[in-house]
């Protein structure tokens, strides 16, 4: 009797471990399933927005290299050469334009509020951290506060000074052409083209750092593509 009680509470014993067990297994499983879900859920996100900032990347570059147009046009009127007087104005309002650094961020917001270990693959995580942390960081402070680049600011009370006296406005009060030979001293004009060499090198340096993240943004959309395909 003894021998029979033992083995029958061997036997409950061992099917009550295996339904722990399996029970365990299961929650363990359905965990990560979730995790695996909300993980490829946020990667999507994150994708989605990398292409929206994949646009207003390349508006803003645009807008640089119009800006850098816009010395070389200036330049060539300061120093008497022949210019299509038609560009005139929007090369005027583009030489001093500034712009914004608008980054789609919310499924790195949500990820982070999910925690970043979340993204198992330790390299591409490090890359998403490094593009909000760093790239798309030093990005912002390059349009809106870093100094050297705040064209507007530094240098259209200058520049509107001594090229204002020298335009010709129609009746409505729009800029239509320049008259020639330009009004202004000698010192006046080297003050200009000073201005135009260091607006057109600080839109250069923008247009680098623009070209960089821009590439560092397509690898992390390629490898994003890779990791949910897996």
């Amino acid at each position: 009797m003894k021998t029979l009680n033992w083995k029958k509470f061997a036997l409950e014993f061992l099917s009550i471990f295996i339904a722990v067990v399996a029970a365990f297994a299961l929650n363990n499983w359905n965990e990560n399933r979730r995790e695996d879900r909300a993980e490829s859920k946020i990667l999507i996100e994150i994708s989605n927005g990398l292409k929206k900032d994949i646009d207003d990347i390349r508006i803003n570059e645009g807008g640089h290299r119009h800006g850098v147009l816009a010395c070389k046009y200036w330049r060539k009127i300061i120093q008497g050469e022949e210019v299509a007087q038609d560009s005139l104005p929007i090369y005027y309002v583009g030489l001093t334009r500034d712009f914004t650094s608008l980054q789609n961020s919310s499924g790195y917001e949500t990820l982070k509020s999910k925690g970043l270990e979340l993204i198992e693959n330790d390299s591409l995580r490090f890359q998403i951290i490094s593009l909000y942390e760093y790239e798309y960081y030093t990005l912002k402070k390059l349009e809106e506060s870093y100094e050297e680049t705040q064209f507007h600011k530094n240098y259209y009370s200058d520049l509107s000074h001594l090229l204002a006296p020298n335009f010709v406005f129609d009746k409505k009060g729009n800029i239509v052409s320049f008259k020639k030979p330009m009004a202004i001293s000698e010192a006046d004009k080297n003050i200009l083209l000073s201005h135009l060499f260091k607006i057109e090198i600080n839109r250069m340096f923008v247009l680098d750092y623009y070209q960089k993240v821009l590439k560092k943004v397509m690898k992390l959309q390629v490898d994003i593509a890779k990791e949910l395909d897996e």
